[in-house]
């Protein structure tokens, strides 16, 4: 007897269906941003709302407003569930920004205009080899916030969103253990430092980065508890890093080309103790022709920073370049490994 599981199965759009609707991702990435910046999800907390209501609290135009939310609930961000009436659903719930991992800040970061502009020029990017930012501002992406520390801000709560899913997955996967002294280059406020003490009571941590993120990373080291066990220090990696037992490094060598990537790992490299290792988590590019978040985020190392993923290949040949040894890469319950190394 026949099956009818193959009657059943719905049959594969057309190439052209496909390629329109990839086409079109640009309008649900300003969509979403759209909800995240005008705290939408927070709006539906409680309760639905009419999206006259909603349109009132955030000045925005009723119909305009209901048009985006549609094309969102059709994509499962949002549900409309009576006419022009709208609640949340999982997935608007982590734009939400009292959620649980949070990714509201990456919503806003992903579609502010002087960010998402620059993905329009990444065609400058494929044919020099130069960055899509310092065509589109005029400076490279790190030296524009500087410039402009407002937007910093904005880049800087989508790092700590991302710090903030990341950690638990990299406490989980690594033995930290037999480490005294833990440092953390370019830490940023010290989210993931302080989560990696927390779950290590014998761990002491130097928290490393430029002067006016060290400013600010107090508060949260304090609210963290760990705020007598971590050491500040403020300088420039490219110069010089404090001497430790290990170094952790996150999302930091993707953000620099091989060149940079080297000076950096050399500098730890000369302050690292005899028998120290240093981590780096990041994504690694698998090498087939499956989809993976590594190659779409190796597309803003590209247009951004000027910086890459790379393949295990790739980071292994990396380490080598500056006098370090790859001993393994450590899969976490997140798209991010940790690539751990020794001096060679």
């Amino acid at each position: 007897m026949q099956s009818n599981t193959a009657t059943e199965m719905q049959p594969a759009a057309p190439p052209d269906a496909v390629l329109t609707e990839i086409a079109f991702g640009a309008m649900m990435t300003q969509a979403l941003y759209v909800a995240a910046k005008l705290g939408i999800a927070d709006l539906l907390k409680d309760a639905p709302q009419p999206v006259s209501e909603l349109a009132a609290a955030t000045g925005t135009h009723e119909r305009s407003l209901y048009r985006v939310l549609r094309s969102l609930a059709g994509a499962g961000i949002f549900q409309e569930t009576e006419s022009k009436v709208f609640a949340n659903t999982p997935l608007s719930d982590a734009i939400r920004s009292d959620a649980p991992n949070s990714m509201r800040n990456g919503a806003i970061f992903m579609g502010e205009a002087w960010h998402y502009n620059v993905w329009g020029n990444m065609m400058h990017s494929v044919r020099t080899g130069e960055t899509a930012w310092k065509k589109t501002h005029g400076s490279e992406v790190f030296d524009y916030f500087n410039d402009f520390p407002e937007h910093g801000e904005i880049f800087n709560g989508a790092m700590t969103d991302m710090s903030v899913g990341i950690a638990p997955a990299v406490v989980e996967a690594y033995d930290f253990s037999g480490i005294e002294t833990l440092a953390d280059i370019a830490g940023g406020h010290g989210y993931l430092l302080s989560q990696i003490l927390k779950a290590n009571p014998n761990l002491n941590g130097i928290l490393f980065d430029v002067p006016s993120v060290i400013a600010g990373a107090n508060d949260l080291l304090q609210r963290e508890g760990v705020g007598e066990r971590v050491e500040r220090v403020a300088g420039d990696f490219f110069a010089e890093v404090p001497a430790a037992d290990a170094y952790i490094m996150k999302h930091i060598i993707h953000d620099w080309d091989d060149e940079r990537s080297v000076r950096i790992l050399k500098n730890i490299h000369a302050a690292m103790r005899a028998d120290g290792k240093v981590l780096i988590v990041e994504t690694v590019v698998p090498e087939d022709n499956e989809p993976h978040y590594s190659k779409l985020l190796d597309l803003e190392m590209l247009t951004s920073p000027g910086g890459m993923e790379r393949t295990a290949q790739e980071y292994r040949e990396l380490l080598a370049s500056a006098g370090f040894e790859l001993t393994r890469v450590i899969p976490t319950k997140s798209p991010f490994s940790i690539i751990e190394a020794v001096k060679s």
